[in-house]
C-alpha cells in the first residue's frame, strides 16, 4: 500500500476545492446577472406609457390616455378573433389581475394604468 505525501494530498484537495469554488462563483455571477437583467426589464416596463395587448389583435401597442378603460383599449387594438376571449388578464407592475370576460360584456369596465399589458386567451 502506497501513501501520498501529505503535501501532495493537500495540493490535490485544494485544487479540487478551487474547481468547486470556481463553479460556485460562476453560478452565483450568472444568477446575479440574470437578476439584474430581470430588474432592468421591470424598470423599463414601469416607464412604458403605452398599453400592450397580447393576443389576436391588429394593433398590439396602443397609446395610454387618461381614463382609458379595458373595453376602449380592446376596441382600439381591434380584436380580430371570431370567438370571444375565454380569459382576460391585466398585468400591472408584475401583478396578474384576471378579468371575467362575461363581466366586461355586461358593462363592468376597468380603468387601465400606463404600462399595463392585456393578455387575451381564446
Amino acid at each position: 500500500m502506497r501513501f501520498l505525501p501529505l503535501g501532495l494530498l493537500l495540493v490535490a484537495l485544494a485544487a479540487g476545492g478551487c474547481a468547486s469554488r470556481a463553479k460556485s462563483e460562476a453560478k452565483a455571477q450568472a444568477a446575479f446577472a440574470a437578476g439584474q437583467q430581470q430588474a432592468t426589464i421591470q424598470v423599463l416596463e414601469t416607464r412604458r406609457t403605452s398599453i400592450r395587448v397580447i393576443g389576436s389583435v391588429r394593433y398590439p401597442e396602443i397609446p395610454w390616455l387618461d381614463e382609458l378603460t379595458l373595453a376602449e383599449a380592446l376596441v382600439a387594438a381591434e380584436y380580430t378573433s371570431r370567438r370571444d376571449p375565454r380569459q382576460i388578464v391585466i398585468i400591472r407592475r408584475g401583478e396578474r389581475l384576471p378579468v371575467d370576460p362575461q363581466a366586461l360584456l355586461r358593462g363592468e369596465d376597468f380603468l387601465l394604468a400606463p404600462g399595463d399589458t392585456i393578455e387575451l386567451h381564446p
